[in-house]
């Protein structure tokens, strides 16, 4: 097993949520479910692909939750496996 395969501890799972505190509650609101849903299988790869998606504007980040945009669009840097698979996971959770 890798590094990113492993799972995600404590410590990192408790500063990914503090990062991916949000401005626009319909985010924080699909974040929540997220974490609710997936936080206890957390890997670091999957932490880093979330942690890229906080980089965006929270208008960018809800286009994407939406799929009114692609990651693509928005920011073709983000347009990766371990980003994709994160949206995959966020848009799970609608």
């Amino acid at each position: 097993m890798t590094d990113t395969e492993a799972l995600l501890d404590q410590r990192g799972l408790s500063k990914l949520k503090w990062r991916c505190r949000r401005g626009l509650l319909e985010n924080d609101l699909f974040i929540e479910r997220f974490f609710r849903r997936f936080e206890s299988g957390l890997s670091v790869k999957q932490a880093q692909g979330l942690g890229a998606l906080m980089e965006l504007s929270d208008n960018d980040l809800l286009d994407l939750h939406l799929a009114r945009k692609t990651l693509a669009q928005v920011n073709t840097d983000l347009d990766r496996a371990d980003v994709s698979e994160v949206l995959s996971m966020l848009r799970a959770t609608l």
